[in-house]
């Protein structure tokens, strides 16, 4: 669920796409930018125009989770839609023993019932303003790579610290075709945010891990929230308004969303390092974090609760891999991918003058990067990302300590999560009120600690540093007793105290951030001198390549900014069966009955009793072929006049591979559908303050589309 990228229609000259493309795109493909749309593909394959205030209008109600996900407005009154699975972070922080949301639900029958959120932000996006000119010229000839680094590292944190003051807003410089063009975008943000309905983890996710990434499903991912300003619900002018028919079979329906990350434009080279080191190294993470948190869960159902929302983002992620993983190791899947490359080579080869001279060989500039990375790549993960570290107050002792240095030094200098730009982000996610569970630190950071000695061996000098002559059960228990971290208070006292003030406290999280600061900076600064920027050098050469040959009608990969998808509602063939577009109430009841409403197919007693009430014949779930991955969970999926139709709440197992390569044959995205919302929110939930706030009066004048 949390899974939840192309390429070209235009060209140049007498280039013909079919002949020359190495990423054609095909059918429905493409995460396009909101500033670049397809609007001359939408218009010659579905006879759709609109004009440019109906991608405004759908930009401004999209929105933007900081927790990882995607949302829209769908009130005046600051009301947001998401999926549950990405609301769960909030209802996790805010249950408690005695009430567990993401278990039970949740629904405020008044505005004063709406609970705030403790350290949850969204983003939407205003403008964008492209900035290439300014992060490139910073770079010069001559210069290494680490100067290079240092300058669009320095112009970057510049220009966004510029526009925050000039405008208010967040401000992000984007980077696109990994170097190759640079976005400014600027955000509204909201911190006041209150939960308003959220139904039970039962049915949000019905049919657990068996069903996950599969179709036909049965799921009510579904949760709602108020943005709130000076205290109260926030008026908003670009909203969505609700169909309540719904999304039809073979409608054309579009997807408004922050898709992760793709890497559609990797070279061979890179794909393959992805295949052969990174996700493997992830899975074994993942596995072992996996059993871990089980074991713990099994302990108390306590434990379960806490674990949770942990548990359920490590099991999805797992699955998510797998199926990725599968892909890389098609041969097919990779055969395709060597033959876009060889066109792009070609493309090159045969006109040195325009491309090849002044390009070089950006493919073995990859390589080459490669070889760095895979010298480092272990020890970046164990250290610079903290996977030998896995707890909270680890990451919170790390963030002060780091803090304290980069404050210290011009914000052009800055890494760049301490760029003046981002400190407000940061500090309110750093000074949260969220829940630490003791019990579950020790164990996540005593399984992590073993690893780390798995992987650098127990005489590794930095391994006897962290473990101080303990066992790394012994030592994670001692780390988590003695840190003052869990405390709010403290944080924003050592947050004051400065650099020097924190490396004389006795906090033992503290001392541990101190102690691996040091080799944690300097792999980071390999990683960033000797392998990011030559590959952003190399991956730009490539991009002007493709610019020059196929036209600048082409999409980046997915950087978790917001794009535009569309496709059709349809179905597919899976095993010599057809796969209807649809599931309905009737579905999943049948579904329940068939597994013994047994769990993870078990039904909340609310949807047993009120089944009598409910129209069985009401579209549930559906796939469309729009072109999705993880980060767009919760995007809203609209028709031509723009009105809300579903939300995105996933994909089938056939769509994992779209990270790396668009195909329509089987890959369907999955969503809600708005007519199976308003159908539960008014006969299962009895929330008729919120259905009506999603329809007033607008259901007048609205077809039905043919279903």
């Amino acid at each position: 669920m949390k899974h939840l990228t192309n390429w070209i229609y235009g060209v140049i000259g007498m280039i013909t796409i079919t002949s020359l493309s190495p990423l054609a795109a095909s059918a429905d493909e493409g995460m396009w930018l909101f500033n670049n749309p397809p609007k001359q593909l939408l218009k010659e394959r579905y006879d759709f125009a609109p004009g440019d205030d109906w991608y405004l209008h759908l930009q401004r109600s999209s929105v933007r989770f900081n927790s990882g996900g995607s949302g829209s407005f769908v009130s005046a009154d600051g009301l947001v839609m998401t999926n549950h699975h990405v609301g769960a972070d909030c209802l996790q922080k805010l249950s408690t023993k005695e009430r567990d949301m993401i278990e039970l639900g949740f629904c405020a029958k008044t505005p004063e019932e709406e609970v705030r959120c403790m350290d949850l932000e969204l983003n939407v996006l205003q403008s964008i303003e492209d900035v290439t000119g300014k992060i490139n010229a910073a770079v010069t000839p001559g210069m290494s790579s680490a100067e290079a680094n240092q300058a669009r590292r320095a112009a970057m944190n510049t220009v966004e610290k510029e526009s925050l003051d000039a405008t208010g807003f967040r401000s992000d410089v984007v980077t696109l075709y990994h170097g190759g063009l640079y976005h400014l975008y600027r955000f509204k943000k909201y911190t006041d945010v209150r939960l308003v309905f959220a139904p039970e983890k039962a049915i949000a996710f019905f049919g657990g891990d068996p069903d996950n990434f599969e179709f036909p499903r049965y799921d009510l991912d579904i949760c709602f929230f108020r943005v709130y300003e000076n205290d109260k619900p926030a008026k908003i002018e670009h909203y969505l308004k609700w169909s309540p028919q719904g999304a039809g079979d073979g409608e054309l329906v579009f997807v408004s969303g922050h898709p992760g990350r793709t890497d559609r434009l990797d070279t061979m080279t890179h794909i393959e390092f992805l295949r052969d080191k990174t996700f493997p190294n992830a899975m074994r993470k993942l596995f072992r974090r996996e059993v871990v948190l089980t074991a713990y869960s099994a302990e108390s159902r306590e434990n379960a609760r806490r674990a949770q929302d942990d548990l359920f983002g490590i099991q999805n992620s797992r699955k998510a891999r797998m199926g990725m993983l599968a892909g890389l190791q098609d041969p097919s899947i990779m055969g395709r991918k060597q033959a876009e490359e060889d066109k792009l080579r070609k493309a090159v080869q045969e006109n040195p003058g325009k491309f090849k001279e002044p390009i070089g060989d950006p493919w073995s500039e990859v390589a080459k990067a490669l070889e760095t990375w895979d010298g480092i790549y272990y020890d970046q993960d164990l250290l610079e990302n903290a996977a030998a570290f896995n707890s909270k107050l680890f990451h919170i002792a790390r963030t002060l300590v780091r803090l304290a240095d980069e404050s210290a030094v011009p914000n052009a200098k800055r890494l760049r999560e301490y760029r003046e730009s981002n400190l407000e982000s940061l500090k309110f996610e750093l000074f949260s009120e969220a829940p630490t569970y003791e019990d579950m630190e020790v164990v996540t950071l005593a399984d992590s600690l073993t690893m780390l000695v798995e992987m650098k061996g127990m005489n590794d000098p930095l391994v006897q540093k962290v473990l101080a002559g303990r066992s790394p059960r012994e030592q994670a228990a001692r780390l988590i007793e003695g840190t003052k971290l869990k405390s709010v208070e403290a944080r924003k006292e050592l947050a004051q105290a400065g650099a020097e003030a924190l490396r004389k406290s006795e906090d033992s999280m503290i001392q541990l951030a101190l102690l691996v600061d040091a080799p944690s900076r300097e792999v980071r600064k390999v990683y960033e001198e000797q392998i990011e920027e030559p590959m952003r050098q190399a991956y730009a050469k490539l991009a002007d390549a493709r610019f020059k040959i196929y036209g600048t009608a082409v999409y980046p990969d997915a950087t978790f900014t917001l794009r535009l998808a569309f496709g059709l509602v349809k179905g597919f063939e899976e095993a010599g069966q057809q796969v209807p577009p649809f599931t309905t109430f009737a579905g999943l009841y049948e579904r329940a009955t068939e597994q013994g409403n047994q769990y993870p197919f078990e039904l909340p007693q609310r949807w047993l009793k009120r089944k009598g009430k409910l129209d069985l014949d009401t579209p549930f779930n559906f796939v469309s072929t729009a072109d999705i991955i993880g980060g767009n969970s919760g995007s809203p999926v609209v028709n031509r006049n723009g009105q809300l139709v579903g939300i995105i709440f996933d994909g089938n197992i056939q769509s994992l591979i779209l990270d790396f390569i668009y195909t329509e044959e089987q890959a369907r995205a999955v969503s809600v559908h708005s007519a199976a919302i308003l159908e539960a929110l008014r006969k299962v939930y009895t929330a008729d303050r919120l259905a009506k706030e999603l329809l007033g009066d607008r259901t007048k004048g609205q077809s039905k589309t043919k279903r």
